[in-house]
């Protein structure tokens, strides 16, 4: 019985991790998208296994953090900051291969990771039932996956540039439902219930103006 209850909760967690590994993924190859072919691999693995870490730490804290004023408003923001940015990346013209941009594609994964962290640590820690070592053997168990799927994401950024865009608007929207989820927001959005949706596309517009910005400005850096 209670051997029965440990794999339950193992698969859970991993379950979980899938579902929400889907936006890591999104990130990890957005971000290390313009590095040199020989620096991707190692970035992915660097960067996954210090994203995988902190949700570790989230997790341990996650009763803590979670009733911290705002953290959600203002993480929400810093996620759509980092959307804005990933497309401003894509259309610069500058060659990205120094030490620096490696090691600020592991700085943006890290941070992404750790603001959408937030909301999904209390599935986690819930599913493993206060046992610590079954939500770091689970998560250790999930890096494999989020790897393989980042790598997948690569391949296909690669081959389609449009999907750049594409992975931009899963992170913006990603943004708005943490948003909305805002305890400090419950309350408006219980009253308001109809707004809630257009928050999230508000995000994504944001995204589709910003990318339309940097694509014209980046045409005219060509063109002078």
């Amino acid at each position: 019985m209670f051997e029965t209850e440990i794999i339950t909760s193992i698969l859970f967690i991993i379950g979980i991790d899938i579902v929400l590994g889907g936006d890591n993924a999104v990130v990890i190859a957005l971000a290390c998208r313009n590095l040199p072919e020989s620096n991707r691999g190692k970035a992915i693995l660097i960067g996954t296994a210090l994203a995988v870490g902190l949700r570790i730490a989230l997790t341990i804290v996650a009763v803590y953090l979670l009733t911290l004023p705002y953290l959600l408003i203002i993480g929400s923001l810093f996620l759509l900051l980092i959307s804005l940015k990933l497309l401003k990346d894509d259309e610069s013209t500058e060659t990205i291969d120094s030490k620096f941009s490696f090691w600020g594609a592991i700085r943006t994964i890290v941070i992404a990771d750790l603001i959408m962290g937030l909301d999904n640590v209390l599935a986690i820690a819930g599913a493993a039932h206060g046992k610590l070592y079954l939500v770091v053997f689970g998560l250790l168990i999930s890096i494999p996956i989020i790897v393989w799927g980042s790598r997948m994401i690569l391949h296909a950024l690669n081959r389609f540039p449009f999907l750049i865009y594409v992975g931009a608007g899963i992170l913006a929207l990603t943004a708005g439902k943490m948003l909305t989820n805002a305890p400090e927001l419950k309350a408006f959005y219980y009253t308001y219930p109809s707004l809630e949706y257009p928050t999230h596309w508000l995000f994504l517009l944001i995204i589709i103006i910003g990318g339309w910005y940097y694509k014209r400005k980046a045409n005219k850096t060509v063109r002078n």
